[in-house]
């Protein structure tokens, strides 16, 4: 088959131009957070690293992360050794910020590469696989949050990717589960995800294909031998120090609140929303309202979120309705399980920890949009269901932005991709054999309509209008709506992928 352009390759050179032109824009406290432990790892030993405490970024990602941060460490002392004295906080010299945005450039070509695997494992649907690829390099959402907000996430879902990539073959299926593990040691979020990882090794690598009663105990021995072999490599040497539980305080941190400062566009903030609404009309209906819980849940500060009438919510219980939402489609994925249906089960895993999960950040959103995007030119049904969610996700981002300076960058650019894209994926989505869910069909469009006014609205008009006051209802507003199209598309996936 001819070669198809733009080539990834093509895509990866003009978007790098783009966000070297972005070096000077904005960059959020996740910048200082890295140059801090750049600091850290480089200027401690490593049994320093998960007690050092000058700054209040204190490292809190697993030991792979760490190693990574020292590897990075390495080359920045030729850039500006500065960046690397712990007490130099909120350092940033141009050197520093060439530095440390080259570095989010350069460990992307890991998502490069495993993008190209993917195309590649596309014997038929190639053409579909490159838009999807394509979509994915260019993505807003790592746009936004990587090269101006400041982060790795690139890298960290190149892994993630390539590891899906090697699921798709039986010979390289061992080797996903232990990419995956290391994942797991790079960033913990994809602890999220690990659910749909174990029941699809367990069911296509331990259990024999043809009884589920006979167990491969050759495979087993490999995959649990490589897995502890992986974490022994991150965690083993804190291990013999005695480190564990202050590295387990670290990544686990339970103080927080179940809300974000901003909102994360899930269920809880629908249910904060519908909190604030009955405070007005509770004393109309005869319901109590706890005064002292009236600005809890718009203070966004870490600690216990309050409700005024409605009840409070524990971390047990979105532990509880994760794992339920969680295990539904896990049951299907250990029935059939098809590299497909391992795709959809580690999108709906993301959709569940999302959605339901206590102190969800905004930006967890890409967990579920990043897997999708690989399946969502399955066919129309799946297209369908995709739509919503990617208006929504990226949406969702923008008051990561709050600059003046950076509105037209994200809007247009968003903009753009999401017209381009969507209109690429109309064309080549597949008709489906069963009957397409009418609910996205009606609704995905004057959906998108009203986000037009409303990022208007949010970034511009409301300050314009009100000044200083209502500070928080732009960002509720921007919250619910996008909560709406989250919701939406999960409802509509679960549908998808239960009757195709």
């Amino acid at each position: 088959m001819s070669e198809i352009y733009p080539t990834i390759a093509q895509c990866a050179v003009v978007a790098t131009a783009f966000k070297i032109l972005l070096f000077p824009a904005y960059k959020s406290t996740d910048f200082e957070v890295h140059r801090n432990w750049l600091a850290i790892t480089n200027s401690l030993s490593p049994w320093e690293w998960y007690y050092e405490k000058t700054s209040e970024w204190t490292l809190d990602y697993p030991p792979f992360f760490a190693y990574f941060e020292w590897l990075l460490s390495q080359p920045a002392k030729l850039a500006d050794p500065a960046m690397l004295r712990i007490y130099n906080l909120e350092y940033d010299s141009w050197r520093t910020v060439f530095f440390q945005r080259s570095t989010v450039i350069v460990s992307e070509l890991i998502l490069v590469y495993a993008l190209l695997r993917f195309v590649e494992s596309h014997v038929i649907g190639k053409r579909e696989a490159h838009a999807a690829a394509i979509s994915v390099l260019l993505s807003p959402g790592l746009l936004i949050i990587d090269h101006i907000h400041f982060q790795y996430n690139g890298a960290m879902y190149g892994v993630l990717l390539l590891s899906l990539v090697l699921a798709r073959q039986k010979t390289t299926v061992l080797y996903s589960g232990l990419l995956f593990a290391a994942l797991l040691c790079m960033k913990h979020i994809y602890l999220y995800l690990a659910p749909a990882y174990f029941v699809f090794l367990l069911r296509t690598y331990c259990l024999s294909p043809k009884s589920i009663f006979r167990i491969q105990l050759g495979n087993c021995f490999k995959l649990g031998l490589g897995i502890i072999g992986v974490f022994a490599a991150a965690f083993g040497p804190f291990a013999l120090k005695g480190q564990i539980p202050q590295i387990l305080s670290r990544l686990f941190p339970f103080s927080r609140g179940l809300c974000h400062a901003y909102w994360a566009p899930n269920v809880w903030a629908l249910y904060s929303l519908a909190d604030r609404l009955l405070i007005f009309l509770a004393p109309r209906i005869g319901l109590p309202v706890k005064a002292e819980a009236i600005n809890s849940v718009t203070r966004g500060l870490v600690g216990d979120t309050a409700f005024a009438v409605l009840p409070d919510v524990t971390p047990r219980l979105c532990f509880a309705l994760t794992v339920l939402f969680q295990f539904i489609p896990l049951v299907r994925l250990f029935a059939r399980p098809s590299w497909d249906a391992f795709v959809g089960a580690v999108t709906l895993c993301g959709y569940a920890s999302f959605l339901f999960g206590w102190h969800v950040h905004e930006k967890a959103i890409l967990l579920v949009l990043i897997p999708f995007s690989l399946i969502a030119l399955k066919d129309r049904r799946h297209l369908s269901a995709f739509r919503p969610l990617v208006v929504s996700g990226h949406v969702s981002l923008f008051p990561l932005l709050f600059t003046p300076a950076e509105f037209p960058i994200k809007t247009v650019y968003t903009v753009f991709w999401l017209i381009a894209f969507m209109v690429v994926f109309d064309r080549l989505a597949p008709a489906s054999r069963r009957p397409r869910f009418f609910l996205f069909d009606r609704l995905t469009i004057p959906y998108i309509a009203v986000s037009i006014p409303l990022i208007l609205y949010c970034s511009l008009l409301h300050q314009a209008v009100f000044g200083s006051m209502y500070e928080f209802l732009p960002l509720m507003l921007m919250s619910s709506y996008s909560a709406v199209g989250v919701v939406v598309s999960w409802v509509g996936y679960m549908f998808v992928y239960f009757t195709s």
